[in-house]
């Protein structure tokens, strides 16, 4: 008789955890335990269950003897399964419970456990166990062994492929036995086996889960919404998933890998990326019914903050938002934000003040009675072009909106249009789409405004139809304080194909060099002498102005 390789299930209740210790029972390799801590948790919490007593006078309550004796006991067989409920881990157990073993997690999502476990007990919080769960993860996390964790509703649906991923994780082989059992009790049952195991005693396998759900009992809806999210957390980290909903694509690689982990001001409250959400409500998402502004930070300092807050205002005051943030209350979440990232340097802020969550659906403002929803999201972000050896654009065939439709004077989330442009751009592998007026005048490109060069003077399309954009602005007094001439006015695509020099502006780009459009090569195909005086103005006039971020020069010394 040798000490048995121990494998630890965590789960709540009704999570098919029973159904998955049958599928263990099957192997030639195992022994199971049916949720050994079931006694000691009864003694020492002292909660009510119909089969209290007989729990307590049949099994061991000695929480130290159970881990020690029953859990990591001598056994005749390579492996021993023990199936535990997460709430069931109490203080004072031996650290051996945890630092020995192998552990995974099962989770369900409580939309599905609710509705079954109320048959024999009223739920709550504390008997769900989801927050112990966490705990649990974080803490075999810490201790350099982050356990497995898969997925019922997927066990449930495709379970070989889940039942193979989970022995590639424990490090056994997978044996086919595991997929089916005889139905009817069986000897590993605990005693509490009459009430809760009735489903699964009439199943002889992972029976597949129901194409709909049973109607939710809205009287649950508190503990759903207090559960959920931690089903959530956990659900992140599932490696094998086959649902119905979820992409079949593999994650993709962040541009920057270290946005991975930011913290988003979301309404009134900073939130991990991954929870940094709106409401469906929201009419951002009703109808794309928004205000936005990108804003750069450079060594502490947010550049044309003021600038980007005037447009925020105006725009809001243009769509006839009602309830709106201060300038202070939106500058505070900015900052707010920033030290909390502690960005300071190469980042980009979207800022973003939606209309609001609305009561019901609808396109109508008078369903926004919440006041704005305001979004505050920092990365770290370089300038997304190259600007040094310049980018290539193309002209679209989707146009530039016409005040007479949509005024571009109003900085709205509402991108369709230049959505649609970019899609132009990506196909021919360009940077970015050169967008015209409904004349065929240029205007601006999808995501930049523009600028030219010829014999000398500096050209640039009237903001009639395009963004009057910070940045726009911004090099136009750069301009005329490097004495060039410069023209605001209609501009014909064929002379931007001729120009001596073309580049792009934008917050997030900064200044880039246009060398091609179309096919043609602009000037001679390098960055020309006025767009690298100009970017050397930029960059010199980001480094001697913005606005403070509070703290910054503290966290210097």
């Amino acid at each position: 008789m040798a000490e048995p390789e121990v494998i630890h299930s965590w789960s709540a209740p009704r999570s098919l955890s029973t159904s998955l210790m049958y599928s263990f029972a099957q192997r030639d390799d195992i022994e199971v335990v049916d949720e050994p801590l079931y006694a000691p948790f009864l003694k020492a919490t002292g909660v009510d269950r119909p089969y209290r007593d007989e729990v307590l006078s049949k099994m061991e309550c000695n929480g130290d003897k159970v881990v020690k004796d029953i859990i990591y006991g001598s056994g005749s067989k390579k492996y021993r399964y023990c199936k535990h409920i997460s709430k069931q881990r109490l203080l004072g157990l031996p650290t051996e419970l945890m630092s020995k073993g192998k552990h995974f997690i099962l989770i369900r999502n409580p939309l599905n456990i609710l509705p079954s476990f109320e048959k024999v007990h009223p739920p709550s919080f504390l008997e769900l166990g989801l927050g112990e769960l966490v705990s649990i993860y974080s803490d075999l996390c810490q201790m350099g062994t982050p356990p497995a964790v898969i997925d019922a509703d997927e066990l449930q649906r495709d379970p070989e492929t889940i039942l193979r991923g989970l022995c590639d994780d424990l490090e056994i082989p997978f044996q086919a036995s595991m997929l089916k059992w005889e139905a009817g009790p069986r000897p590993e049952d605990g005693v509490w086996a009459p009430w809760w195991y009735k489903s699964v005693h009439e199943s002889t396998g992972f029976s597949s889960s129901k194409k709909y759900p049973r109607t939710f009992s809205m009287s649950h809806y508190d503990l759903l919404e207090q559960s959920l999210p931690l089903y959530n957390i956990l659900r992140r980290h599932v490696k094998h998933n086959s649902s119905l909903l979820s992409s079949p694509l593999p994650p993709p690689s962040l541009p920057v890998p270290e946005n991975a982990k930011l913290l988003a001001w979301v309404g009134d409250e900073i939130l991990p990326r991954e929870m940094a959400k709106v409401s469906v409500f929201d009419s951002v998402v009703q109808g794309g019914d928004s205000v936005w502004e990108g804003l750069r930070i450079y060594k502490g300092k947010i550049f044309k903050l003021e600038e980007h807050l005037d447009r925020m205002f105006d725009s809001a005051k243009a769509l006839a938002f009602e309830n709106v943030p201060s300038r202070e209350e939106i500058r505070e979440a900015i900052f707010t934000t920033l030290i909390t990232n502690g960005m300071f340097d190469n980042t980009h802020i979207r800022l973003s003040l939606t209309r609001g969550k609305k009561v019901t659906s609808g396109m109508s403002p008078a369903f926004n009675q919440y006041g704005c929803t305001l979004i505050v999201l920092a990365e770290w972000k370089p300038p997304v072009y190259d600007n040094d050896g310049g980018i290539v654009l193309v002209t679209a065939t989707t146009r530039r909106n016409s005040p007479n439709n949509l005024d571009s004077k109003i900085h709205h989330n509402n991108l369709l249009n230049n959505i649609l442009a970019k899609i132009e751009s990506n196909n021919a592998n360009a940077a970015d789409a050169i967008m015209l007026d409904k004349d065929g005048y240029v205007s601006e490109t999808n995501a930049t405004n523009i600028f030219m060069v010829k014999k000398g003077c500096v050209l640039t399309p009237h903001a009639d139809y395009c963004l009057p954009g910070i940045t726009r602005a911004t090099v136009m007094e750069l301009v005329v304080k490097e004495n060039f001439i410069l023209e605001e006015r209609r501009i014909s695509l064929s002379e931007f194909h001729t120009a001596d020099e073309v580049w792009t502006t934008g917050t997030m780009g900064e200044l880039s060099p246009v060398v091609k459009i179309d096919g043609r090569v602009i000037g001679d195909g390098k960055v020309g002498p006025v767009t690298r005086t100009l970017q050397n103005a930029y960059k010199k006039l980001t480094e001697d102005s913005g606005v403070p971020i509070p703290t910054y020069q503290e966290i210097q010394k």
